[in-house]
C-alpha cells in the first residue's frame, strides 16, 4: 500500500484492517495468496471477519452453505417475519478466499470496504430503515474444488447440494468431508428461499480485474459495471499410452502431450478473429509425471469467456474438435467435462443506472466472474470496481491505491446509504 497521510482517521482504519488481512494465507512458494475453500487460511479469515463484525456490533451467523453474514438490524427470515410485508435487506459484501498464488485484493477489498462503509454510516449519523447485511461466500474463486462461487451458487439453487458434495480438491477429499472437518454440516447445503425472498439488492465492491475503467475515464477511481461475458471451464482428458522416454522411436509412440499442447495452441489462433474472447489453460496434470516417462494421461483445464452464453460454447466446441483431430494423429483419445458454466449476465439496470449518477462514475463491463453475477439472477444486483492501475489481478501484482481503496469505501457507502433509507 501507499504511504497513508499521518492524520487520516479512515486511512489508518483502512490500514489497520487491510494489515490484518494480509497476514493470513501468504503463499511463499508461488508468492502473493493462498486461502481456498475450508482451509486454515479460510478459517482464521472467518474467525477475523466475525470479530470485527461483534466489535461493530452486528450480529453474525453462518447459513446452512457456509456462508457468512453479519447484520444491522434483523432481517425478515431471522424474527419469523413476512417476506411479502417486511421491508427487504440489503447486502453487500465478497469472498476471502484466493487462487491459488493469488492477488491481496480480490475479494477481501470487499469485505474490508463493507466493514468500514457501515462505519461510515454511523459516522453520517444513519440509521437504517431496513437490515443491512455484509456477506462473505465461500470458495468464490473454486480455488480447491475447481467451482467458483460454490457458496452463492448453493444459496441460489444454481448448483445441486449432491453434485457440489462430491466435488474433489486435488488431494481427493471432497468438498461434504472438507466443511465437516470445519465443523460444518454439508447435509444442510441447498437453496435458501427464505433468505433469497428476504434481500432487496446486493451491491458487491470489488477491485477492477482489467484496465477497462481506464479506458473510459483515466481519471475515475471507482467504477460501475453493468454486465459479466459468459464464462465457464471445461476439462480436456487426453489418453495415450505410458512408455520409457528413452528407448520408444517416435513412431511407437502415443503420446498425449503432443495433442495437449497442440490444443493450448490451437486455442490461442482460435482467438485472432475474435478480439473480445479469452481461452486460456492455466493448468496442466501429468499422470505419472515422471521427467523420464512418456505420459500415459494428460488433463488441461481449459477457461474460456466470450459475450453470451452460445458464443462461449461454441468457440469451446471448436477447441474441442481441433483437440480431437490432433489426439486422433498421435493415436489418443480425449474426453471433454463441463465443470462449470455461467451464463453472460446484466446487472440490474435500474440499480446500477442509480448508482453510476449517483457517484458520476463510468459504466463498464467485466469478464471476470462475481458472486454478484450469480445473485443476480435471483436479486437485483451491481458492483462497483476500484481502480487497478496495473490492471493484473490473479496474481501477486494485483494493486490498488489507498487513496482509491478509500474512495471506493466513500461510494459503497454513498450507495448503501440510498438504498437504506
Amino acid at each position: 500500500m501507499n504511504q497513508l497521510p499521518p492524520n487520516d482517521p479512515a486511512g489508518q482504519r483502512f490500514a489497520a484492517l487491510w494489515a490484518e488481512v494480509s497476514s493470513v494465507g501468504r503463499d511463499r512458494r508461488r508468492g502473493g495468496y493462498s486461502r481456498h475453500g475450508f482451509d486454515d487460511a479460510d478459517r482464521q479469515l472467518r474467525e477475523w471477519f466475525t470479530e470485527q463484525a461483534g466489535r461493530r456490533g452486528l450480529d453474525v451467523e453462518t447459513d446452512g452453505n457456509g456462508n457468512l453474514w453479519a447484520w444491522w438490524g434483523t432481517p425478515a427470515w431471522a424474527r419469523n417475519a413476512d417476506a411479502a410485508t417486511a421491508l427487504p435487506a440489503v447486502v453487500t459484501g465478497s469472498h476471502l478466499d484466493s487462487v491459488p498464488g493469488g492477488g491481496a485484493f480480490d475479494g477481501p477489498l470487499g469485505v474490508v470496504s463493507a466493514l468500514l462503509a457501515v462505519d461510515e454510516l454511523r459516522l453520517r449519523r444513519l440509521r437504517p430503515a431496513r437490515p443491512l447485511g455484509i456477506a462473505c461466500f465461500v470458495e468464490e474463486e473454486g480455488g480447491r474444488f475447481g467451482l467458483p462461487c460454490l457458496g452463492s451458487r448453493l444459496l441460489t439453487g444454481a448448483v445441486s447440494p449432491d453434485a457440489a458434495r462430491r466435488l474433489q480438491d486435488r488431494d481427493g477429499v471432497s468438498a461434504a468431508d472438507a466443511a465437516a472437518a470445519a465443523g460444518m454440516d454439508p447435509l444442510r447445503w441447498g437453496r435458501d428461499e427464505a433468505r433469497l425472498a428476504g434481500i432487496g439488492s446486493f451491491v458487491e465492491l470489488h477491485v477492477e480485474q482489467g484496465r477497462l475503467l481506464h479506458s473510459a475515464d483515466p481519471d475515475a477511481a471507482v467504477g460501475v459495471a453493468d454486465g459479466i461475458v459468459a464464462h465457464g471451464r471445461w476439462r480436456l482428458t487426453f489418453t495415450g499410452e505410458g512408455n520409457h522416454a528413452g528407448t520408444t522411436v517416435v513412431a511407437d509412440r502415443r503420446d498425449p502431450m503432443i495433442p495437449a499442447a497442440a490444443t493450448v495452441l490451437a486455442a490461442r489462433r482460435l482467438l485472432a478473429d475474435r478480439p473480445s474472447a479469452v481461452a486460456t489453460v492455466g493448468r496442466l496434470q501429468v499422470n505419472p509425471g515422471g521427467s523420464n516417462v512418456i505420459a500415459s494421461s494428460v488433463d488441461l483445464w481449459l477457461d474460456v469467456r466470450y459475450g453470451a452464453t452460445g458464443d462461449t460454447t461454441a468457440l469451446v466446441d471448436e477447441i474441442t474438435l481441433l483437440a480431437r483431430q490432433e489426439a486422433d494423429l498421435e493415436g489418443c483419445q480425449v474426453l471433454e467435462r463441463r465443470e462449470s458454466l455461467s451464463d453472460d449476465v446484466v446487472f440490474d439496470p435500474g440499480l446500477s443506472a442509480v448508482a453510476a449518477e449517483q457517484l458520476s462514475a463510468p459504466v463498464v463491463p467485466t469478464g471476470a466472474g462475481h458472486d454478484a453475477g450469480i445473485l443476480a439472477a435471483e436479486i437485483p444486483s451491481a458492483m462497483l470496481f476500484v481502480r487497478n492501475p496495473s490492471g493484473i489481478s490473479h496474481a501477486p501484482g494485483e494493486f490498488a491505491e489507498t487513496a482509491d481503496c478509500l474512495a471506493g469505501v466513500q461510494a459503497l457507502a454513498d450507495v448503501l446509504a440510498g438504498l437504506i433509507r
